[in-house]
């Protein structure tokens, strides 16, 4: 039985996918089997999946006859098919360092309340880093639920799956509702996750977080889809009072605030939607907090604006 069960969702990511293959099958780390799912491509996947079959590596390719219709069934499908006794979700267009395998087994290894270690990663595009995640210690074990509150709470601190290492065990633990997400659904399961143990937390950047134009989740972005999911995701964490209601008001209005800034990035009826989401939030109770608040506060940034451009000139 394999240590780590590597799991590849791919959907039309042909162009990455040797790539992504070939730097999982380069790990210093050895003791793993890999499971690759193709959810019904309509580029040349198949036929580049196809040259791995055989490889001592390789112990599942999976190609589905109808698209799934969101990326998270792949997700489940995979993690059920696993041997291993951790999961790595390597994403079909993302890329990593040799370490990164051994960097998280011996991490998660080490200490018997870890359910989950991640490192960190370059978003990169277009051959270029365009960003980086960093984290304020070079290692560290979190309490799961201190975790949550400081860094899944108002963003999500984990960019994106490849970065992430997880004990199989405590996917049992973890509800579906994260498979109906669209582009959330990844954060809602390291809620679940994260809140069962401890997280350990590395600084080392290992990861390749790849941005391009047929990026599924980058597109559902530029929709505003993510308000509602955030939202969903928001009041699920003081439902479940891993959060007080003054950090689920605070953190409420942050995201309210980030959608009046970008909303003119949307079509009317989103807004509608989004708006909507956002005034029925919490029984409606919260209205007009958000709105007298997220006016003072851009009244204020926009003064400070404008005597910073005074000062310039």
């Amino acid at each position: 039985m394999p240590a780590v069960s590597v799991i590849v969702p791919n959907y039309n990511h042909a162009p990455y996918l040797k790539q992504r293959i070939d730097s999982i099958l380069a790990q210093s780390f050895q003791d793993f089997e890999v499971i690759i799912l193709d959810d019904c491509s309509t580029d040349d996947s198949r036929s580049i999946i196809e040259q791995y079959r055989g490889h001592d590596k390789i112990s599942h390719l999976v190609f589905n006859e109808q698209n799934s219709g969101g990326p998270f069934y792949q997700w489940k499908k995979g993690i059920e098919l696993a041997q291993g006794k951790y999961i790595w979700i390597a994403e079909s267009d993302d890329w990593c360092e040799p370490s990164l395998l051994e960097t998280l087994v011996a991490a998660i290894d080490h200490n018997p309340e870890c359910v989950m270690a991640y490192v960190q990663t370059h978003t990169v595009y277009n051959d270029e880093i365009i960003q980086t995640s960093s984290h304020v210690k070079l290692a560290e074990y979190i309490d799961g639920k201190q975790y949550i509150k400081k860094y899944l709470a108002g963003l999500c601190a984990i960019w994106n799956a490849s970065m992430l290492l997880f004990k199989k065990e405590y996917y049992y633990q973890v509800s579906d509702s994260f498979i109906n997400f669209k582009m959330c659904g990844d954060w809602q399961f390291y809620v679940e996750l994260a809140s069962q143990g401890e997280v350990f937390v590395s600084g080392k950047v290992l990861n390749y977080f790849r941005k391009h134009e047929n990026d599924v989740s980058g597109k559902i972005y530029g929709t505003g889809q993510n308000y509602i999911e955030e939202i969903d995701i928001l009041t699920s964490l003081a439902d479940y009072t891993l959060i007080t209601a003054e950090e689920f008001k605070q953190h409420l209005l942050d995201k309210y605030i980030r959608f009046l800034v970008s909303r003119h990035l949307f079509s009317t009826e989103m807004n509608a939607v989004i708006e909507s989401k956002f005034y029925q939030t919490g029984g409606g109770k919260l209205k007009s907090f958000l709105i007298k608040e997220s006016r003072r506060i851009l009244i204020k940034a926009r003064i400070k604006r404008r005597l910073n451009m005074l000062f310039d000139n």
